[in-house]
């Protein structure tokens, strides 16, 4: 799969790079490097909830960035997911690729976009997170500056990452919902979703140099105003390079 159409997921917004450099931060003594989660997920899926709520609890975790992706894919069976996106869909597409699947599912997560499994099966998800702690990390930083937020990825090399093509893609997301279903597989269930992504944005690409970019994140009360990440993710393999999350009151 080519490097072109895995940037073409989400909605594109490339912004300037920042004139000024800054370092970006390293984990202190004894802490661990932040470990992403993905669940695709719908509340169109009967199958979903139990992964849900697991993911609930991954989101509570300093170490992890668990994060919720909704697809559309369920919508026609009865009940419209408010939070489904095409784009996704489309993501999870590009996982298949990667993974080399035959097609997409849910509950599905991602770990570290380098192993995937059913997302209700705690035991193999928590597995594949012990697995992805190996995995060489890049320091990623978010700050909010003058409104905006501020985007630093260091350079190759000092961390163990080495030089190739890989996406920036600036994630804003809603710490909780509740839902009431009314129709399709989980009528009458009230469904609670954690980490729901409402923007996922390309903000550039990096290739081993030091990286630095501004965005214009969401007010809270808006969508995606509860939370603010970033992921650097390879464009050859898919793996997850680095990641940050923004401190609450950051």
């Amino acid at each position: 799969m080519g490097a072109e159409s895995f940037l073409r997921v989400g909605r594109f917004i490339l912004f300037a790079l920042l004139a000024a450099p800054m370092a970006p931060s390293v984990a202190g003594a004894g802490e661990r490097a932040l470990t992403v989660v993905e669940l695709f997920t719908s509340q169109g899926c009967s199958s979903c909830p139990p992964a849900d709520e697991y993911l609930g609890e991954l989101a509570e975790r300093d170490d992890l960035l668990a994060l919720s992706f909704h697809v559309d894919y369920w919508d026609y069976i009865g009940w419209k997911d408010p939070f489904a996106n095409s784009a996704y869909t489309e993501r999870q597409r590009q996982y298949r690729n990667f993974f080399n699947t035959r097609y997409v599912y849910t509950p599905q997560m991602v770990i570290q976009g380098g192993y995937q499994a059913i997302g209700s099966k705690r035991p193999d998800v928590a597995e594949r997170i012990e697995k992805a702690r190996s995995f060489p990390r890049l320091d990623v930083a978010l700050q909010r500056e003058a409104g905006e937020i501020a985007i630093r990825v260091a350079p190759a090399g000092a961390t163990g990452v080495k030089s190739e093509d890989a996406a920036v893609w600036f994630v804003a997301f809603d710490e909780r919902h509740q839902t009431a279903v009314a129709r399709g597989e989980n009528k009458g269930r009230q469904i609670v979703n954690r980490n729901v992504v409402r923007r996922f944005d390309l903000v550039g690409t990096w290739n081993g140099e030091a990286f630095a970019a501004r965005v214009a994140g969401p007010a809270r009360g808006e969508p995606g105003g509860d939370g603010a990440a970033v992921l650097v993710q390879s464009l050859i393999t898919g793996r997850v390079l680095g990641a940050a999350r923004l401190a609450p009151g950051g």
